[in-house]
């Protein structure tokens, strides 16, 4: 039986083939076709048995992926979703081992390099991350970005692996990243349920692509519901197609090319994906294939039955046409093959999925019984030198009857174990302390590494240079020296492009990229209409295809309108590819104290609590956010730089070395040192917290004011448990309401940096009110913490310390 993996890529061109060849050709998409289907239908089994935990397949899709498939060239791009095992097969990108592995939730990154185990079925990935940071040549590779559960959110992520291939074939100075592009001629393609359509970050991504005239294809499966819900509770006119007419160009407009067909008409379908794509490929015009009357003969997932919401009459018409029915039957009928013929290739496929379904369950489940058994003889050593023997053994017989056993199962006994016996000093004891501290770092790399890529070429890896002033430094505004690190990195970096709302013609709102467009060109300095969805999904494509993008949100109140692409895609990407897939996306915003509800948002605690995967930047002035841009763009993980608004116009010194000085991500910085209070603050409100100072200072009390930079890494010097040492007093100062990055940094403080030893007193938080901060500057006052503030605050932590000296204000 020969491999899965065998390509159905050939072109489709029946002028070109002679009959034999024509056959061959069929013979064999039908074969991957019907073995994607075995594929789904034992899955399906599988689960229901209780084997595997969670089922969702591809089955009813296949001969319209057969078709894609053929149009896919080494260099192009997948985005899409958790329908495509066919495509994937057909590709050679996945294989039937690889996808029952996945299935068991292998974490053995060569039985399922898409995600080690940590996706669910049918989530795929090819990986195009070396283990020393550096690249595979993606133009020679046939590339899938990382799936997500998330039906329609992997789409603002296809708009940027488009838009990499415009920048490509249209900016000559990155034709030395050959091993990225080859002129551009890469097409994206994504996949997307009709039901999905109906979510914004569709029709946000399907109206940038229009605009940008990028090779983004995508395929629409529409298989008239969306797990329970009809197309007419979804869809206008239960068309997309049809809805999206407008869309379609026309002479000297630009637009899309529109196109629909049958899921189960083989030939329409290979001759539309040929047209398609190769228009989309070679004048790089999106297109929307929409292929209609597709059938799920299993339901959504194993989670229940269509048969629940389907009338008795769709589901008579299903089975009619169901795809590879009818291209069986239209095989027979062109004398492409015998029924007899595809009965034995039939049973074929089926002997060869059931194999392939064995071994790799087999493959699992034999390490898992080794460590199993390794875990029960120690333990039954233990139990014959101790007194708890009879309790010890049956854990022993619980381990060893225990069905489908997995490691939880076996650590899990091991951990009772050693509570059962924690009195008991003795040598076999010890060896179950050491099968389990090596079993935790085993399990450590399985299920809890890669967050980050953690290559050399890291942020944290950047050497540290320090700023450098003359007698000669000028003194500018901050957004100057802002403009000056932009200007000077783009010229130090051809592959640096920066975009977002306004960031072009004028320079961003606040000027840090002022008169850099009419330097360096349109390119790779560029404005984007009002859609911070797919501003970040450009990011995120573009920096998976070897760029270095700046994408800008302009405010950090509208950051939550990217929330999606943020923390389900880019955050996890590192992650569930187990380091496979990086996108080195850094975003520029600003925020913090300035006027009114969306003007002057500090959404931290949401930032840090959702975006873990992201470098989170909180400069004080511009030029330590100078320093953390040059920092992140020598560096390979993604980061998140907010800027204080209010600091634009202050004076700051310009670094003669503005382009190659660099701040430490993570390294806490005393700004002020003292005996009294250990305070921690960053942003603007460090400009609130020094001008209190001063009039503490005139009250005796000494404050040592501590700027973090970096919320995530947090302080991996330990400086603010070190202060503590020294002041015994903690007040953590921040413009988020109350519990939120407030709670973050004292948990960092009291917990991981064991500052609850050094404290005499409870620690203390002052943040802002709990609602968003109104307009005006008694707005200001009233709700963020305020010079008065922080004095009451710090003195009230006084008074009580020592109220002789420091009586109650009030």
């Amino acid at each position: 039986m020969p491999e899965t993996t065998i390509r159905a890529t050939s072109k489709f061109n029946t002028a070109e083939l002679s009959f034999d060849d024509f056959k061959k050709i069929v013979i064999n998409d039908y074969r991957i076709g019907y073995e994607s289907r075995q594929a789904s239908i034992i899955g399906r089994r599988e689960v229901l048995t209780g084997k595997a935990k969670f089922g969702i397949f591809g089955d009813g899709k296949e001969v319209a992926q057969l078709a894609m498939a053929k149009a896919f060239r080494a260099g192009d791009w997948r985005a899409g979703y958790y329908r495509d095992q066919t495509f994937m097969f057909a590709t050679g990108m996945s294989n039937l081992k690889e996808f029952f592995a996945q299935l068991y939730a292998n974490p053995d990154i060569e039985k399922d390099p898409a995600s080690a185990g940590r996706q669910m079925n049918c989530h795929y990935a090819t990986r195009f991350v070396n283990a020393d940071g550096s690249w595979v040549n993606q133009a020679e590779t046939m590339n899938c970005s990382s799936d997500i559960s998330t039906t329609g959110g992997h789409m603002p992520r296809l708009l940027g692996l488009a838009y990499a291939s415009k920048l490509y074939r249209q900016n000559k100075e990155l034709e030395y990243l050959n091993q990225f592009s080859v002129n551009g001629n890469e097409v994206a393609f994504g996949t997307i349920g009709n039901g999905s359509t109906s979510e914004g970050l569709f029709f946000e991504t399907f109206n940038a692509a229009g605009v940008l005239q990028v090779p983004m294809a995508i395929s629409v499966w529409d298989d008239a519901y969306a797990i329970s819900v009809p197309a007419k509770l979804q869809t206008t006119k239960e068309d997309i197609s049809e809805i999206l007419k407008g869309f379609q160009r026309e002479k000297n407009t630009n637009g899309y090319e529109i196109f629909k067909v049958r899921g189960w008409d083989y030939i329409a379908l290979c001759e539309t994906y040929e047209r398609a794509i190769t228009l989309c490929r070679e004048q790089h015009v999106p297109v929307l294939i929409h292929v209609i009357e597709m059938t799920q003969p299993q339901g959504h997932s194993t989670s229940g039955s269509h048969e629940r919401y389907k009338t008795k009459e769709r589901l008579a018409w299903e089975d009619d046409h169901d795809c590879l029915l009818k291209m069986r039957e239209w095989m027979i009928a062109s004398a492409i093959s015998t029924e007899a013929e595809l009965d034995e290739l039939e049973a074929e496929a089926k002997k060869f999925v059931r194999e392939c379904q064995r071994e790799a369950a087999a493959e699992l489940v034999n390490i898992i019984n080794t460590e199993l058994d390794e875990a029960a003889k120690l333990i039954e050593e233990l139990a014959y030198n101790v007194t708890a023997k009879d309790e010890l053994l049956d854990i022993v017989a619980a381990l060893r009857a225990s069905y489908d056993a997995g490691r939880k199962d076996t650590v899990g006994a091991i951990r009772k174990a050693l509570r059962i016996t924690v009195h008991q000093n003795v040598a076999e004891r010890q060896s179950l302390v050491s099968w389990l501290k090596t079993e935790t770092e085993k399990n450590n790399e399985r299920f809890n590494s890669k967050l980050f890529a953690e290559t050399p070429q890291s942020p944290l890896n950047v050497p540290v240079i320090p700023a450098i002033y003359t007698e000669n430094t000028r003194v500018l505004d901050g957004r100057e020296v802002l403009n000056a690190c932009f200007d000077a990195n783009f010229g130090r970096d051809k592959s640096i492009v920066a975009f977002g709302e306004d960031v072009g013609a004028i320079g961003d709102v606040n000027q840090g990229f002022a008169g850099l467009q009419g330097k360096y060109g349109d390119l790779r300095i560029t404005d984007t209409g009002i859609r911070e969805t797919t501003i970040i999904g450009q990011g995120m494509g573009l920096a998976m295809r070897g760029l270095k993008p700046i994408a800008e949100i302009q405010y950090l109140d509208y950051l939550i309108y990217a929330m999606t692409v943020l923390c389900d895609d880019i955050a996890s990407l590192s992650y569930r590819t187990r380091g496979g897939q990086n996108a080195p996306l850094i975003i520029r915003t600003r925020g913090h104290r300035l006027e009114g509800i969306w003007h002057s948002g500090s959404p931290m605690g949401m930032i840090v609590n959702s975006m873990r995967g992201f470098h989170i930047c909180v400069p004080r002035n511009m030029t330590q956010a100078a320093g953390m841009y040059n920092t992140l763009l020598r560096g390979d993980e993604p980061a998140l730089v907010i800027e204080s608004l209010n600091g634009y116009r202050l004076k700051e010194k310009l670094p003669a070395n503005i382009g190659e000085f660099t701040v430490p991500l993570g390294k806490a910085e005393i700004l002020k040192e003292g005996n009294d209070i250990t305070v921690v603050s960053y942003g603007s409100t460090l400009r609130i917290v020094i001008e209190a100072a001063e009039e503490l200072e005139k009250m005796d009390i000494h404050i040592e004011i501590i700027d973090p930079q970096t919320l995530y890494p947090f302080d991996t010097e330990n400086v603010c448990g070190n202060s503590l040492k020294k002041t015994s007093k903690l007040l953590v100062i921040d413009e988020d309401v109350p519990g939120a990055a407030s709670a973050y940094i004292t948990q960092k403080i009291v917990e991981t940096e064991n500052g609850y030893y050094s404290l005499d007193a409870q620690p203390r938080t002052l943040t802002a009110k709990e609602h968003r901060p109104p307009y005006g500057s008694d707005g200001d006052y009233f709700s963020k913490p305020s010079v008065d503030d922080v004095i009451e605050a710090v003195y009230a932590m006084m008074n009580e310390a020592n109220p002789s000296k420091y009586p109650a204000i009030f």
